[in-house]
Formats: structure tokens, C-alpha cells, sequence
């Protein structure tokens, strides 16, 4: 192709309009290079990291294939975490603003089966899911995949990580021969290979050079004790004052202990851990990605799937014992050419797994002392945010423009500058709202109502 416009592919006039509305104008390369392929109908085996503009490579060809007159489910898009397949939906629904009647359903586990098989008494055109999740619905026949012509295995080193390899043959095994496969992956271990030489017919090998997007992260190493690792943390995050950072650990009991020790120095910090409920952990992450909390401490399990384009620094509490896993989680700053910081905390015990991420990525570290540290403030560190949780969500059918033409309407309502990210879930809408105007923004939607409907509201703390 001699140009990289989303316009000079075999799209629908109504999709190249819709692209153009939502700023995707020109393609990235792992679009350039998959898109065509996918339009045709070829399989593709694309090695490309979250944040690459993978989601609207295989997003725009699955639209393309789907035949909304027919009633089954035509398009699964597989993901290894409930997050990532939430991410995926709302992208794809924005993609699909110029189709008319197109339903796409998300199943993943951690959620009631109820509501999700009366979403299955009409077959969705698209479903996005967990592994563990959709098999249950097949073995249920509630999900029927028989007229299936895409699948789509996204972050799938990720999925055989998390042990989903069994789950997903089982799953391919009741999809049609004759399906189109894509597959993405931000590695290439051997396993990957193996999947795709038994799913995958000729398939387009893409591979993204990640070169530039590498330099834009810089990577500082402090050396400390284990004895003087908390403190350090706090310094750290007092001399660069992020306004979103996360801070990794290796096990939930020091994820709890970090989160209290930021917590007790007046930082805004929440923690993310395998012991959350699953309506704890959705709040979790909604605060920390509309900007209502600083600092996210979590284990590398709990994290999988949190993608936030933003996110000013990652601090390594402790150096991952696998330097692929320190990879992945330096790579979750720095995204879409912007330049990002990891920071990583090391004690005198943990040199091999430093001199590991050397060889790994082949780079010499950048050892900076302690003493450069300045603290700047010692003062409370708060988020500029603030969420409102309301007790009225999709099922309600309830939308973002609903909430937000509530806290803005009459001559005592907000301005929109004072209203942030909107996120919908069936029951509930957590609303981000700058700190000054949160206890305003609770009086507007307590004196007025939400599309004809009274909800309640409260602050989340």
C-alpha cells in the first residue's frame, strides 16, 4: 500500500466517516501491515504490543464481516483477563457506531450467569470473553458457534501464561474449520508457535519493530535494603509526584503492606490484589483510570489487562524474578510515543535478577543514587479527581450523555470541564469529578433526575 489513510482501504463510506470521527486517520504500522490482509479474509499471526493499535486492526475487519440480518453469533474475540474484554467491547462499539442493530456481548467470568444467558436468548453477532467463561456457555449450549467466521486470540501469550491453553483448544474445537484466525501476541515463545501451526492456515506473519517505542521509557535503578525499601518508595514518589503511577509487587502480602505505608504518608493510593472481589477490583480500576487516585500498588496477576495510555511512571518495589515480566510492566508506560519512567527498587539479594534484565534486554542499567532524590512536598498528595458512584446503569438504559446533561443542566449545574471520565457497568456509573466540585455534583443528581429517573448517588472513599 502507498499510504497508511485509513481511506484508501475497502471500507464503507458510513465506517471511513465514523473512523474520521473518532481521530483515526492514519494507520499504525501493525494496522498498515494486518488490515489489508484481514479485509481479505487471510489469517494473521501479528507479534504487537497493547498500545500498538492492534484492537482497531482486527476490530475494523471483524466489523467488516459481520452480516447483522443474520442472528448468530459470527465474531469471539478471545482475552486472558475480564478487563482487557471490557476494553475490548467499548472499543468495538465505538468502531460500530455506523451499524445499525449490531449486538456485542461481553462474558467473563466473576459475573452472574443470569443476566448473561438472557443476553444469549438472541445470539449476539460478536462476543468478547475469557476463555474459562465462553467454554462454559458452549458446554452449556447457550452459546452456539457454529456459524462463526472470525476468531480472534488477543494478548495470547498471555492467556498460556495464565494457564487458559487446554480451555482455549476446547474452545476452537467448536468453532468451524473453515473460520478466519487472527491471532496477537506481544511475545513469541514456542508456544505460540505450536498454536498457531494447528489453528492458523498460512497465516500473514506480522511483526512490529518496538524500537522507538522502547527508547521512550527510561529506566532508573535505586539500590536500598529491605529494610529501607518503604521508605524509599515514599521518596520516590514524593521527589516525582506522578499523577498516575503504579507500584509493582511480587506477592499480595506486600502489595497490602505498601499500600499502608503510602496511605499512612498522606498519598492517594489504592491496592489491586487476588483477594479483591470482583466488584471491589472494577471500582479499584475505575478510580485509578479516571484520576482519582495516584498511585496503584498491585501484584503482576492483578494487573493483567490494565491499560492506561497515560500512566506517567511504574516503580518496581521488587524486581520480577522473570526479566520478561519486568518487561511487561515497564511497558505499560511510555505508550503511543510518549515518554515514560520505571523506576526499580533493588536490594544487594536481588543482583542476579538485575544482571538477568541486563542480558534480557540487552542494556546496561542506570544505577542513581539515593542521595539525588529531592523531596518536593510533604504535603497530602490527592488526586485531582474524585468518583461518584450512581445506582443506575446500563440495565437502567442509562448513558454517559444521560449522566453528564444531569450534572450540567440548569443555571446551578456544573460546568463540563468539572466532569472527567464516564464508566458504565450493568447496576452502576462511576463518574469522575474534579475535587472541588464533588459535593456540587452530588446536590445536582440528589435535587434533579437521570433520563426521568431518580438515582441515588454517594461518594466513593
Amino acid at each position: 500500500m502507498s499510504t497508511a489513510s485509513f481511506s484508501s482501504l475497502p471500507l464503507p463510506a458510513e465506517q471511513l466517516a465514523n473512523l474520521n470521527q473518532l481521530g483515526y486517520v492514519e494507520m499504525t504500522p501493525v494496522q498498515l501491515a494486518a488490515l489489508p490482509a484481514i479485509l481479505k479474509g487471510q489469517d494473521v499471526r501479528a507479534k504487537a504490543k497493547t498500545g500498538s493499535g492492534k484492537t482497531a486492526a482486527f476490530g475494523i475487519g471483524v466489523l467488516d464481516n459481520i452480516n447483522v440480518a443474520l442472528v448468530s453469533t459470527q465474531a469471539l474475540i478471545l482475552c486472558p483477563t475480564r478487563e482487557l474484554a471490557d476494553q475490548m467491547s467499548k472499543e468495538l462499539r465505538r468502531l460500530a457506531r455506523f451499524t445499525q442493530n449490531i449486538k456485542i456481548l461481553t462474558l467473563c467470568g466473576g459475573q452472574p450467569l443470569g443476566p448473561q444467558l438472557d443476553s444469549l436468548v438472541h445470539a449476539p453477532h460478536i462476543v468478547v470473553g475469557t476463555p474459562g467463561r465462553i467454554l462454559e456457555h458452549l458446554r452449556k449450549k447457550t452459546l452456539v458457534l457454529e456459524m462463526l467466521k472470525v476468531l480472534v486470540l488477543d494478548e495470547a501469550d498471555r492467556m498460556l501464561d495464565m494457564g487458559f491453553a487446554d480451555d482455549i483448544d476446547e474452545v476452537i474445537s467448536e468453532t468451524p474449520p473453515q473460520r478466519q484466525t487472527l491471532l496477537f501476541s506481544a511475545t513469541y515463545p514456542a508456544d505460540i508457535e505450536r498454536i498457531s501451526a494447528r489453528v492458523q492456515r498460512e497465516p500473514l506473519k506480522i511483526e512490529v519493530d518496538n524500537g522507538d517505542e522502547q527508547t521512550t521509557i527510561e529506566q532508573r535503578f535505586y539500590e536500598t535494603t529491605a529494610n529501607q525499601r518503604a521508605a524509599l518508595l515514599v521518596s520516590v514518589i514524593r521527589h516525582y509526584q506522578p499523577a498516575s503511577c503504579v507500584v509493582f509487587c511480587n506477592t499480595k502480602r506486600d502489595c497490602q503492606t505498601v499500600f499502608e505505608a503510602l496511605e499512612a504518608y498522606g498519598i492517594s493510593v489504592l491496592a489491586l490484589h487476588g483477594d479483591l472481589e470482583q466488584r471491589e477490583r472494577d471500582q479499584v480500576l475505575v478510580r485509578f483510570t479516571n484520576r482519582s487516585c495516584r498511585v496503584l500498588v498491585a501484584t503482576d496477576v492483578a494487573a493483567r489487562g490494565l491499560d492506561i495510555t497515560e500512566l506517567e511512571l511504574v516503580v518496581n518495589y521488587e524486581l520480577a524474578f522473570d526479566p520478561q515480566v519486568h518487561v511487561h510492566r515497564i511497558g505499560r508506560t511510555g505508550r503511543a510515543g510518549r515518554h515514560g519512567l520505571a523506576i526499580s527498587l533493588c536490594t544487594p539479594q536481588e543482583m542476579v535478577r538485575a544482571h538477568a534484565i541486563e542480558d534480557d534486554m540487552q542494556m546496561k542499567i542506570t544505577w542513581v543514587p539515593v542521595s539525588e532524590l529531592s523531596v518536593v512536598a510533604t504535603t497530602p498528595l490527592e488526586a485531582e479527581m474524585t468518583t461518584l458512584c450512581i445506582d443506575g446503569g446500563r440495565k437502567a438504559k442509562i448513558r454517559p450523555g444521560d449522566i453528564l446533561g444531569a450534572l450540567t443542566s440548569g443555571d446551578t449545574g456544573l460546568t463540563a470541564a468539572a466532569v472527567g471520565k464516564i464508566d458504565m457497568f450493568p447496576q452502576h456509573a462511576y463518574v469522575a469529578i474534579h475535587q472541588a466540585s464533588a459535593h456540587k455534583a452530588i446536590q445536582q443528581l440528589q435535587q434533579g433526575k437521570i433520563k426521568g429517573k431518580r438515582c441515588k448517588v454517594r461518594l466513593m472513599k
